[in-house]
């Protein structure tokens, strides 16, 4: 059984035997009725079993077997591009043609994946391909298969190689690098002159230092004093650390798929950079999740170990599909976030009316911390409504997409009448939006 699966189970025949093979039997058609033409095929004939004898000794007995390899990251990032490369080596002494299929995970819905390649005598190829993922969780490569054929191509030899391996695909890890010039450069302008509003004294200890004239004598430090024999004070820099908080919603609304992605994927993905730029900004951040039941809840904080907490509680985070709790979400901020915070709530509302259900715990949030509300615009709707209408269906359509997007600039309006910050935008445009307001509130201080 082992040899039949050696030997004959991995081989299989292409379509240019069958055309050869075909070719035989018109000729033998042909010289039936005229038998001076019989040596033709039959010559013809021979010659094909002793090439296709011959072809299959290249194939299994002469040089070595290919080889192939899967080299990608440990690790992919949900909605971006992800590159793999395979390494193929022919290992055989003549010219070969290669089909080469990669068993994708099940997730990408691909089977008719394959690639084209000829090599030369013992050449190594590397063949790159990219792929995008657009749900979190593990994802499983199977083997790879190589069909390799000789330049004859009459007979084709399938090899199975080994290289089944599983990959976590985490929240979008590339978006990190893509805004990391983005904070740098702020962080860079706070070095320059610019008026900032203070709000209150700050006490952030900074040094000891000797007594000049026109420090306030208040910070006098006595302890210091006595040891050194002369005046000494505290020294204290202006306070510039706040407390963050992204809040996700996990209710049936942000299951909604904009480009393959839901938005609860777009509102993590979005998360993951936020918090990267607050830990630069040196603000403590948090994370809490929830829909009808409390999620998780991160205590804030900036230890560089923070983004990768972060990380890792996003990885697991799914939708539900009932509606989000906002009372049991207000009862939770009121018992274990003391501090006044800016809360960054990644929701979305379809409706005025939706809206108003909630308004009230939204106002009572609001009045305990700076309440940022971040939901989407449906951008599927607004291609509908500048579409130009070619019948009375389509003037019924562009009408109706008008109407909800009218409503999607009230919420924004009823927002801001009760004092709440507000940011309505495109899936797409989620992460820079929200990073842009965060650096804006941040340069005012508005905490």
């Amino acid at each position: 059984m082992k040899y039949f699966s050696k030997y004959i189970g991995d081989l299989f025949i292409p379509v240019r035997f069958y055309w050869v093979v075909a070719t035989c039997i018109v000729l033998f058609i042909v010289a039936f009725y005229y038998p001076p033409l019989f040596i033709i095929p039959k010559t013809m004939w021979y010659l094909v079993l002793a090439l296709t004898a011959i072809d299959y000794i290249f194939l299994f007995f002469i040089g070595g077997n290919a080889q192939a390899k899967r080299m990608m990251a440990d690790r992919f990032s949900n909605g971006d591009t992800n590159k793999v490369t395979l390494q193929i080596n022919s290992n055989k002494p003549f010219e070969t043609d290669m089909e080469i299929i990669d068993e994708l995970p099940v997730q990408f819905q691909q089977r008719d994946w394959f690639m084209k390649g000829r090599f030369k005598p013992g050449e190594q190829k590397n063949i790159k391909y990219a792929v995008r993922p657009v749900d979190r969780g593990e994802y499983y490569f199977g083997n790879i298969i190589l069909f390799v054929k000789s330049r004859l191509g009459l007979l084709m030899r399938r090899q199975t190689i080994e290289a089944e391996t599983m990959v976590q695909v985490f929240p979008s890890f590339m978006q990190l690098r893509k805004y990391e010039l983005l904070s740098q450069t702020t962080l860079q302008s706070e070095t320059g002159n610019k008026r900032l509003r203070k709000i209150g004294h700050s006490m952030e200890f900074e040094q000891i230092k000797e007594y000049v004239r026109g420090d306030d004598i208040r910070t006098l430090n006595w302890k210091a004093t006595a040891r050194k024999g002369s005046p000494m004070v505290n020294s204290y820099s202006d306070e510039k650390s706040q407390q963050v908080y992204c809040i996700i919603d996990k209710g049936r609304l942000m299951k909604m798929p904009f480009n393959n992605l839901s938005l609860l994927d777009y509102a993590i993905n979005s998360t993951l950079v936020l918090s990267n730029v607050c830990l630069q900004k040196q603000d403590r951040v948090g994370l809490i999740t929830f829909a009808n039941k409390m999620g998780n809840l991160l205590a804030a904080d900036r230890k560089p170990i923070q983004k990768a907490n972060i990380l890792q509680l996003l990885y697991n985070q799914e939708t539900a599909f009932l509606e989000s709790d906002y009372e049991m979400l207000y009862l939770q901020l009121r018992s274990r976030v003391k501090q006044r915070s800016l809360l960054v709530l990644y929701t979305n509302f379809e409706s005025l009316s939706g809206l108003k259900r909630q308004l009230p715990y939204l106002r009572s949030i609001a009045k305990h911390h700076l309440l940022m509300v971040v939901f989407f615009e449906n951008t599927e709707l607004t291609q509908l409504a500048n579409k130009k209408a070619a019948n009375l269906e389509d003037v019924y359509l562009k009408t109706t997409a008008e109407k909800f997007a009218y409503e999607k600039r009230l919420i924004v309006k009823e927002l801001l009448k009760h004092g709440i910050l507000s940011i309505l935008t495109s899936p797409e445009k989620l992460t820079v939006n929200t990073i842009n307001k965060y650096l804006e509130l941040k340069a005012r201080q508005a905490t």
